[in-house]
């Protein structure tokens, strides 16, 4: 067998794949500028759902959201309380422990998550990834996930975050996060 055609599989491969991939520097002329420390502070509302790779629905949600920001050894550090209302009747709450980093990006903990969560900026979008462990009776797994967080403008943002295991698509949450004060 010749390899031409391997060679020319191979080049459509790599480039199909370049042509998906975002550049977030092509956001850098979007406005309003997302900063996490204006966006999450004081009430918020958020309203969302979970989906299987598929596309069905998994879960629905709502969830109440209070963030506080201040400065803590001249860091500005910020604590984001999520309380998830979900479709089932299950109630949870996850409380993310913010910082802004000295090069403007963003950093993240909280108690599900493994290890810290990073997030950059450009222009409207902030692009958010971490690990987090899924509690047992949702299969206890460890799940990668990568948000892309949309400002629309300065009262709401649209998120797409994208569940991944072994590097594979598994589901998504899409939501909608809308100021309150």
């Amino acid at each position: 067998m010749k390899p031409y055609p391997l060679i020319l599989a191979a080049l459509l491969l790599a480039i199909t794949l370049l042509g998906c991939s975002s550049n977030s520097e092509s956001y850098q002329q979007m406005t309003p500028e997302f900063r996490l420390e204006q966006f999450f502070d004081g009430k918020l509302e958020a309203h969302g759902m979970v989906q299987q790779r598929s596309g069905a629905i998994t879960r629905r949600f709502r969830a109440e959201l209070m963030g506080s920001w201040q400065v803590e050894q001249g860091k500005l550090q910020g604590v984001l309380d999520e309380q998830f209302y979900w479709d089932d009747g299950e109630v949870s709450e996850r409380i993310w422990y913010l910082s802004v980093n000295d090069d403007g990006s963003y950093s993240g903990t909280a108690a599900d998550v493994i290890g810290s969560a990073t997030g950059t900026v450009s222009g409207s979008v902030l692009t958010w990834q971490y690990q987090l462990q899924l509690p047992p009776n949702q299969g206890g797994w460890k799940l990668t996930f990568d948000d892309t967080m949309v400002l629309i403008d300065e009262q709401q943002l649209l998120n797409i975050a994208i569940m991944k295991k072994w590097g594979f698509e598994v589901g998504r949450v899409t939501l909608q996060i809308r100021k309150l004060d």
